[in-house]
């Protein structure tokens, strides 16, 4: 399974941008894909995931009213709508997937993830 992020570019505050994850290789859909972020020598965070079944979606707090996550399964792709972009917001952004259905508690952990893609730069000036 392959992942790849697309997307990110440099917007400045309070603009959107919209994050794509298409899988390939093996045909699934992508039930459970979350989205995190990395800014310069801070930790990967969690930024928001769907899980299969309930369709529930997770957000961080500091995201929440801003960010939507949605998926295509048709095209097994998933998105990440950004708007009122913050200069905080700046990292690079990463999808990743899991065959089977987290448990809400492990969604924000990224040891629950098992497949990554490479990540996508966003750059929110201010």
């Amino acid at each position: 399974v392959q992942l790849q992020a697309s997307g990110g570019g440099l917007v400045q505050a309070g603009g959107s941008l919209g994050l794509s994850c298409a899988a390939s290789g093996r045909t699934f859909s992508l039930f459970n894909v979350a989205w995190f972020r990395q800014a310069p020598g801070k930790d990967r965070e969690f930024v928001a995931a769907i899980r299969e079944g309930d369709g529930n979606t997770y957000y961080t707090d500091s995201v929440k009213g801003r960010f939507t996550i949605s998926r295509d399964a048709a095209k097994s792709t998933v998105y990440l709508q950004m708007n009122s972009l913050k200069p905080e917001d700046t990292a690079v952004y990463f999808c990743a997937h899991k065959k089977y259905r987290p448990i809400s508690s492990a969604i924000a952990s990224a040891g629950t993830w098992t497949y990554w893609g490479q990540g996508t730069q966003v750059t929110v000036s201010s």
